[in-house]
């Protein structure tokens, strides 16, 4: 029975598929603004740790070992 009825498919006026493609193109083109911000952030705050985890290096490098210290004097 449901044979018996003809589907309309609308079809889309060109005006309405241009102002869809635009708001496609409009949305892609933020979500990559939005990516690289968000990767630029990630570079400067991996930049930054990076920078701070070399200069505890060097200061733990200028620490005086206790453990080894203590290990010479076990043996």
């Amino acid at each position: 029975m449901s044979k018996d009825f003809t589907y309309i498919i609308p079809r889309a006026e060109p005006e309405v598929e241009e102002n869809f493609a635009a708001q496609k193109v409009t949305k892609e083109f933020y979500d990559e603004v939005e990516v690289r911000r968000e990767f630029n952030n990630y570079c400067k705050w991996y930049k930054e740790t990076a920078k701070a985890n070399r200069q505890e290096l060097e200061t733990m490098r200028g620490e005086l070992n206790i453990l080894r210290w203590f290990l010479r004097r076990r043996q």
